[in-house]
């Protein structure tokens, strides 16, 4: 894990401060599932009952339900890329090599969502926020919202990733 975490700089360019830091998350959370093996990613380790792969998955989802549904008002299929009974699922054809594809080309789509739109400006609505209910979040809300996502669950999968070193530890240490 070699993602080293931007330093905020003396400019006041909020916008680039977000994009920075969503591709900083983006980056550490590649990073942290790096040389897992394929049980290691589908195992539960939690008590929240996700894997590391499931939630790979999620965030995939909730930057695109965000971005591209929400405040560029694009068709999404499946925005939530769960089953209604089911959180997270990953099915067996899913790779993480393709999941973090689908995360880094999410981020690109983000940048070229946000380019020049004002912060102030608000989400689009038709799409994750409908029309006649309460005014869409504006562009800066969503940002923040997206990166609080992002900074939550890289602690969660970190959390994950100690405990799935510390049992490999603990196993080769017993059969040493």
């Amino acid at each position: 894990m070699n993602t080293l975490q931007p330093e905020p700089g003396p400019g006041t360019d909020v916008r680039e401060l977000f994009l920075t830091y969503l591709d900083y998350y983006r980056s550490s959370i590649a990073d942290t599932v790096a040389g897992l093996s394929e049980e290691q990613l589908r195992d539960y380790r939690l008590p929240s009952g996700w894997s590391p792969i499931e939630l790979v998955k999620h965030l995939v989802h909730m930057e695109r339900r965000w971005l591209v549904w929400g405040v560029a008002g694009a068709a999404v299929t499946d925005p939530w890329g769960e089953s209604a009974d089911e959180r997270w699922t990953v099915r067996p054809d899913e790779s993480i090599d393709d999941l973090l594809a689908q995360l880094r080309a999410g981020g690109a789509g983000t940048r070229r969502i946000i380019g020049n739109r004002a912060l102030s400006a608000s989400s689009a609505t038709g799409g994750r926020f409908p029309k006649g209910k309460q005014a869409p979040p504006s562009v800066a809300a969503v940002l923040f919202h997206v990166l609080q996502e992002y900074a939550r669950h890289a602690g969660h999968l970190d959390i994950a990733r100690e405990l799935i070193d510390a049992g490999q530890r603990t196993r080769s240490s017993s059969t040493e």
